[in-house]
């Protein structure tokens, strides 16, 4: 019979893969079997690894046959609009898809089913209420003074924005299904589903004679987008119903957003740390040389997706150690999760650079001079891994202000440098750029989490422990 981890992959992985992947992931079951926390941790992590590896392989294959359709111009107008749409729906999310990570998984140990129905339905509607409002702001703005921007970017920037509240809505969800660990709902509509909707509704849109351009994949995005996000909602709601005793809602909101508005700090600082280079490559440059920086970034996904994987899996348990007291164990199972993070990000890695330029190329000839922003930002991403998911440990131990100034920092770097270089080599600068700040941050962080809770957070052993900050004054 099957395993679970099997039968999960074949629903995710083509067939010419499986017989490659069924003996690794046979063997990882029977490793991984059992109630123990830290095995349930590690496979949690590998089931949203296979996710994502399934996300970054569709993904992958629906940005080269959109490059392919759209040409260099009108994809790199798509992907800056669809980037700046990225940092959008975290900036309006005020921190709350990862409160909810936190509180949901702190009310649920607690048996307190009033608080989690609270933070559920709350976060719902203060996410709506402020994706709405921005989006309204923005779609009247952009249609009173257009000659703010391009012009060729009015119309899908204008779509864009009418995503967000979808976006909103969705971060919801997943931070919902997560403590649960309910990872099919929480991450297949999103990683999954929603590219091959995108792709499919693309590809109609064209056989039915609309014009590749980026207004066509906008529109197709927002159908694909709010589809996707509505019946993940449905689903997770009668999952809940099921799951957590239902009680009259119990509401801590100036509690939770004194909590999430230090979190927003911090996400809203890391998404524009990571894609910021992105947008000002598209305004210093043009939308060619956009559509190449993009694609190099986008080989990388699944490199970032290892970072991401261990993150989601892992955050609830920082919150529950954290709670507990346990430094000993807390500092293990952190060890654990940066040989999680780093080595398949290293070995990833490494495969992207040798692989890079065959990659590249199937975007189309003129996508091959991104092998070099490739390998400078492999550098990056790897001294990043190398530091586990740190920043989430902060979070859900209670340093997110510490963390917020952290990447804000991070950020300055980043938008100096990027300002600074990009005029002087172009996408190449960008690289650069965003080398030298991830590095920055994986510093930084590093000494926070040493500093601050006394734990070593890096893949190379520490010679002569520390100890944690409440055990220096005995």
């Amino acid at each position: 019979m099957q395993t679970r981890t099997v039968k999960f992959a074949e629903k995710l992985i083509p067939d010419a893969l499986q017989a490659h992947l069924e003996p690794i992931l046979h063997k990882t079951d029977q490793i991984l079997a059992g109630s123990d926390e830290n095995a349930v941790s590690q496979r949690m992590a590998m089931s949203v690894f296979i996710i994502r590896v399934a996300s970054a392989a569709i993904a992958f294959f629906s940005q080269v046959l959109l490059a392919r359709w759209m040409g260099t111009f009108e994809y790199g107008i798509f992907v800056a609009v669809w980037a700046g749409m990225i940092i959008s729906s975290t900036l309006i999310g005020l921190g709350l898809p990862s409160a909810v990570v936190r509180f949901v998984a702190e009310y649920k140990e607690r048996d307190e089913p009033g608080l989690v129905w609270g933070i559920v339905n709350g976060s719902m509607w203060l996410s709506l209420a402020a994706a709405s409002f921005a989006s309204a702001v923005g779609a009247t703005l952009l249609y009173i003074y257009p000659q703010i921007i391009t012009h060729y970017f009015v119309m899908p920037l204008f779509l864009g924005i009418l995503c967000l509240p979808a976006f909103s809505i969705e971060g919801i969800n997943d931070s919902t299904g997560r403590p649960f660990n309910w990872l099919k709902i929480a991450f297949l509509p999103t990683f999954i589903i929603r590219p091959l909707a995108i792709l499919v509704l693309m590809g109609l849109a064209i056989l039915i004679g609309f014009e590749a351009t980026a207004v066509t994949a906008m529109s197709s995005a927002i159908i694909a987008t709010y589809s996707t996000t509505i019946i993940q909602f449905l689903l997770l709601r009668s999952k809940l119903k099921k799951t957590v005793e239902r009680k009259k809602s119990e509401y801590k909101f100036g509690y939770w957003l004194t909590v999430a508005l230090p979190i927003f700090l911090v996400e809203s600082f890391y998404v524009l740390v990571t894609q910021v280079d992105v947008l000002f490559v598209s305004w210093l440059t043009n939308p060619e040389e956009t559509a190449v920086y993009f694609a190099a970034t986008k080989i990388l996904a699944l490199v970032h997706f290892v970072y991401f994987a261990v993150r989601a899996s892992v955050s609830h348990r920082f919150a529950a150690y954290s709670a507990s007291g346990k430094i000993e164990e807390y500092r293990i199972f952190v060890r654990k999760t940066v040989s999680w993070t780093f080595w398949p990000s290293l070995a990833l890695g490494i495969a992207m650079i040798v692989l890079g330029k065959y990659l590249l190329m199937l975007f189309g000839p003129e996508y091959v001079a991104g092998q070099s922003v490739l390998w400078i930002l492999v550098a990056g991403i790897v001294m990043r891994a190398s530091i586990g998911p740190a920043e989430a440990l902060l979070v859900m131990s209670g340093k997110q202000n510490i963390c917020a100034v952290v990447y804000g920092s991070a950020l300055f770097v980043n938008v100096v440098l990027n300002i600074t270089l990009i005029p002087l080599y172009g996408m190449i600068g960008a690289a650069i750029a965003t080398a030298i700040a991830l590095g920055f941050e994986s510093v930084s962080l590093y000494a926070m989490v040493q500093r601050k809770l006394g734990i070593h957070a890096f893949i190379l052993p520490l010679i002569r422990p520390s100890l944690n900050p409440l055990e220096r004054g005995k």
